[in-house]
């Protein structure tokens, strides 16, 4: 699936004092879990912050101080942001920058507080907190930064998902938490990351596309409805009802899955006697509309 052309000119609308805050509140979240749960049972999320934790429990061993999670992964992802800056849409890079830095000062501000010593109640239940702030994030435009940042950034360059490079890197930095502190610790941060993942795709629908089948008897005032509602194209089809023998049009329309609840209501406003389906779609391949990241 290509996606077009980014915003580069930032845009404020009413949303956004809407989406600000939530973004502040999915940072205290994230950071809450990471004081609770990653840190009490020394798991590894994935991304930046499994390198930042890695890597300031390596420097205790290695230097005379400590490097903090904070400082490590606020820096990791500045020098990231300089880089990806030009590619990604810029409201979403400067909402992405809000999110780690608050996550940053959240973390090193709250303490560290153990709820319980299980350790799998504590990679389910933490993976759940974590999933659910990331997902909280990506509805309101914005991301963890670090390897999203990167992900999106090479798809634009080789026009291709690169997600699986960006599992095969949290695979490394599992395998070397496994070697210095124990494969018990590697081997629940999987689980950790699984329940994350499972619950931000639950959340996030941005990349997900549902086809939209509708029979109606209105099918160019509906075609120009939903395009000036989500600037997706849609095929026409002449059908014939079976009992009826009446004459209708079946119109075919994929959009993105968090699109489907306006334009079915566009739909039915235009035309309340619409017989409407809706199916996952797998896969697109061809022209289709991305909205680009603002």
């Amino acid at each position: 699936m290509e996606t077009k052309g980014k915003t580069n000119k930032i845009i404020f609308k009413k949303e956004d004092c809407f989406m600000i805050p939530m973004i502040i509140f999915s940072s205290f979240i994230y950071a809450a879990g990471m004081n609770i749960f990653v840190h009490s049972g020394n798991l590894f999320p994935g991304g930046y912050a499994g390198i930042a934790r890695l890597l300031s429990l390596v420097s205790t061993e290695i230097l005379p101080f400590t490097i903090s999670f904070s400082v490590i992964y606020f820096g990791m992802n500045i020098i990231t942001t300089l880089i990806v800056w030009k590619v990604i849409g810029h409201k979403f890079v400067v909402y992405s920058v809000l999110w780690f830095s608050m996550t940053s000062l959240f973390t090193s501000m709250l303490p560290y507080y153990e709820i319980t010593s299980d350790p799998l109640l504590i990679s389910v239940f933490g993976g759940l907190i974590n999933g659910f702030a990331i997902g909280i994030a990506l509805r309101n435009n914005a991301s963890s930064g670090g390897s999203d940042f990167i992900a999106i950034d090479l798809s634009v360059h080789f026009n291709r998902p690169t997600w699986n490079y960006i599992f095969a890197g949290n695979a490394v930095v599992l395998f070397i938490a496994g070697l210095k502190f124990g494969w018990n610790q590697a081997l629940y941060s999987i689980i950790f990351q699984y329940v994350s993942k499972e619950v931000v795709n639950s959340m996030h629908q941005r990349y997900k596309t549902t086809r939209i089948q509708c029979v109606t008897d209105y099918p160019d005032e509906i075609s120009n409805a939903v395009f000036h509602t989500c600037r997706h194209g849609i095929t026409r089809i002449p059908c014939e009802g079976e009992y009826s023998h009446k004459g209708h049009s079946l119109l075919l329309i994929t959009i993105n899955t968090y699109q489907m609840r306006d334009v079915i209501e566009t739909i039915h406003m235009v035309d309340h006697h619409a017989f409407i389906t809706v199916n996952n779609v797998e896969r697109v391949v061809g022209n289709y509309y991305q909205k680009p990241l603002d």
